[in-house]
């Protein structure tokens, strides 16, 4: 295993801290540009990402660019000592550019141009925006790529949204061509004998419109990865004129929370490092620790993305968001937590949206370090300089890797599928909530999980769980099953084994190519309406001993034994005694399937027992008071555990026995350790 992964830049192998600096926006306020400076070193931050949305004030007219601002900004940066990524600004083009070219602009899914306006309303396709950014990005390389003060280039900026243009409708065929090679094998895998929907020419292949198509469920699909295709061609392009000037200055674009519309397993080969923007709800309805652990889900996903290589958060705010339903202030002390959870769980960054609140338009209320007052003598600024502080003291942290023993499948064209499939429960399936629920289990015990694709390498784990893999692309259940006769351990859900990569069932039963390693066939499953319940009874057998009931809603799949051993049965209705809970001895390994959704703490309490059972490694070894967990990162002979409490109230409990020290001070800690409310402590142990 690897356990250090050199930084980004060699520059500034420390922890990075910084935000969004938009100095293109405070042109005619020149004393606010020398201020930022100051402020920026009292808040200890050390990187700023720049020019992201700045090509009208780097292009104001075709082909007349004005550098002089930017170049200004970058030399102070190199006097002071600070960084910069620096972006390309595909993310919003000029207004210049639509009027003379409106081919650039988005047209959407009702065949509709777009106006000007917004962001990301382009073309991916588009030769003329393609020459255009070909242009702008190859004169930013040209000037900056050897300037001391950058270390990386910021790829636009949150990619999303599609285009239906003609231009992308052709690219879509060919797309479809190069896949299918004939019409006869598109039609067979799009099965579109149903309603007469067979294809005779390629150019009747039309992309999913609300006035034509949407229920070819492989043509929906398929769409999906065209999307994704184009961006990360679009992103190659981009790159492609940075790289020939130097190809040694790396490249990342920011990824969204759980955006569906792009498969982010996809972006691994395009990008040199992965960063994405974290915006939490905090303080809302939940519990703090069930957002702590969904976000915690999110940095597991962009880790594990490229092999468990460290990230960067690109953005949060520290304080408030001005787009959520209710913008909440962070309590004291959230945010240095929240901001220490990313870096539990494997970024090398903690990083802002924005530096100084703007003056006008959509985000003029949005969060930033510097308010609109324009001095340090505020509450989030001290926030802000105390997460600068305890990132100084991290820098052997940098580069460090999550020790993961255990896996969750979370892959982007079975979520697809999933949602797209119209059944069993039209009115929420809810995936999402699924796949959260079984990492909020492992969470809570302080397990290092790794989020991954049904393509990625099992071997390296010992427990891997599979909710709803409907799913299953050629050769994944074979890999599945030499996963588990090594003796791995694999949990797979009701919902599994339904269909193939173009969204076709697999005939001879259910769950395919899941049914040997399982030992179970799949018969029927029911979706129940919400007022139905029914019940899971364990019945103590087997390894794990489970016993007790636990309520079950929404979905109930009636199996087959077929080699599995019963864990527990159905408690009620004409399935009445019927399995509910199985596990197949397979090989060296265990297979087990979860037929039913069972709520109360099935999850946490079937999930912990598994993980005993399976010898995974837990970041302590403890019972955590509820609403706190820990989480660690290693170089191999060193732990860094992120010892964290997501309560409103101060836990005090005992560490397992080993020796640990407060990275802070040095000091051993104490045998018990003690947490303020949304309290973190970094410790320090020998890795075992």
């Amino acid at each position: 295993m690897t356990y250090v992964y050199p930084p980004v830049s060699d520059k500034i192998p420390r922890m990075l801290h910084g935000a969004d600096y938009n100095p293109e926006q405070w042109l005619r306020y020149p004393e606010v540009l020398e201020e930022d400076i100051r402020l920026m070193k009292l808040a200890k931050c050390n990187v700023m990402s720049i020019g992201i949305f700045s090509w009208a004030m780097l292009e104001p007219e075709e082909g007349v660019f004005t550098f002089e601002w930017m170049d200004q900004v970058l030399e102070r940066f190199a006097a002071n000592g600070i960084y910069a990524f620096l972006a390309t600004p595909s993310g919003a083009r000029p207004a210049w550019m639509a009027q003379k070219y409106p081919e650039v602009l988005r047209t959407e899914e009702n065949r509709v141009r777009n106006l000007f306006g917004f962001r990301h309303n382009h073309c991916p396709t588009s030769p003329v925006y393609r020459e255009k950014t070909r242009i702008i990005n190859t004169k930013l390389a040209e000037r900056y790529s050897d300037h001391p003060a950058i270390i990386g280039w910021h790829i636009s900026n949150e990619f999303g949204g599609d285009c239906h243009c003609e231009l992308c409708q052709a690219e879509f065929r060919k797309f479809l061509q190069d896949k299918y090679g004939t019409l006869d094998e598109l039609n067979h895998a799009w099965w579109t004998t149903f309603w007469s929907h067979t294809v005779t020419d390629w150019s009747q292949v039309e992309s999913p419109a609300p006035h034509g198509e949407k229920q070819v469920h492989a043509m929906n699909l398929d769409w999906r990865r065209f999307v994704t295709q184009r961006t990360v061609d679009f992103v190659k392009h981009e790159t492609a004129p940075l790289k020939a000037v130097n190809p040694n200055l790396p490249v990342t674009t920011n990824f969204m929370e759980f955006y569906e519309g792009l498969d982010y397993w996809k972006f691994a080969d395009a990008l040199d490092f992965l960063s994405w923007d974290s915006y939490p709800t905090w303080h809302d309805a939940d519990e703090e620790s069930t957002q702590a652990a969904k976000i915690a889900m999110m940095h597991d996903i962009v880790r594990s993305i490229k092999g468990g290589q460290p990230f960067l958060l690109m953005e949060s705010t520290p304080s408030l968001t001005n787009w959520q339903d209710v913008s909440k202030l962070k309590r004291p002390g959230m945010h240095l937590l929240a901001s220490l959870q990313a870096v539990a769980h494997g970024s090398d960054s903690v990083q802002y949206f924005q530096w100084r609140k703007s003056r006008g338009s959509s985000e003029k209320l949005h969060g930033a370090v510097v308010d609109h007052v324009g001095h340090e003598h505020t509450r989030v600024f001290k926030d802000v300089t105390d997460v600068g502080a305890a990132l100084e003291g991290m820098d052997r942290i940098v580069g460090t890797s999550v020790p993961a023993e255990a896996a969750i499948i979370f892959d982007w064209e079975n979520r697809w599928a999933v949602k797209d499939s119209q059944g069993p429960r039209n009115k929420g399936v809810k995936y999402e909530e699924t796949v959260q629920k079984q990492h909020e289990a492992l969470w809570k015990l302080g397990v290092p999980t790794d989020m991954i694709s049904m393509d990625a390498d099992f071997a390296k784990y010992k427990l891997i769980v599979a909710p709803m893999l409907y799913m299953v692309r050629e050769g994944v259940g074979e890999r599945l099953e030499k996963f588990v006769e090594n003796g791995g351990t694999l949990v797979v859900t009701y919902w599994s084994g339904i269909v193939n990569e173009t969204d076709l069932c697999f005939l001879g039963g259910f769950p395919g190519p899941l049914r040997k390693v399982l030992g179970i066939w799949s018969e029927e499953l029911e979706g129940l309406h919400d007022r139905d319940r029914n019940a899971l009874r364990l019945n103590g057998n087997g390894a794990l001993g489970l016993s007790g009931e636990y309520e079950i809603s929404e979905i109930c799949d009636l199996i087959h034994l077929e080699g599995a051993q019963s864990l527990g049965e159905y408690a009620s209705d004409f399935y009445a005694d019927r399995p509910a809970l199985t596990v197949n001895a397979f090989g060296e390994g265990e297979a087990y399937y979860v037929a039913a959704r069972a709520g109360g703490t099935f999850d946490d309490d079937f999930l912990s027992a598994l993980v005993q059972r399976a010898g995974v490694a837990r970041s302590l070894n403890v019972t955590f008071p509820a609403g706190t967990s820990a989480h660690l990162r290693t170089d191999g002979e060193h732990d860094f555990v992120f010892v964290q409490n997501y309560t409103p109230n101060a836990v005090v409990f005992p560490l397992d026995g080993r020796a640990y020290f407060d990275l802070e001070s040095g000091r051993q800690a104490d045998p018990e350790l003690r947490l303020p409310p949304y309290g973190v402590r970094v410790l320090e142990r020998q890795r075992s």
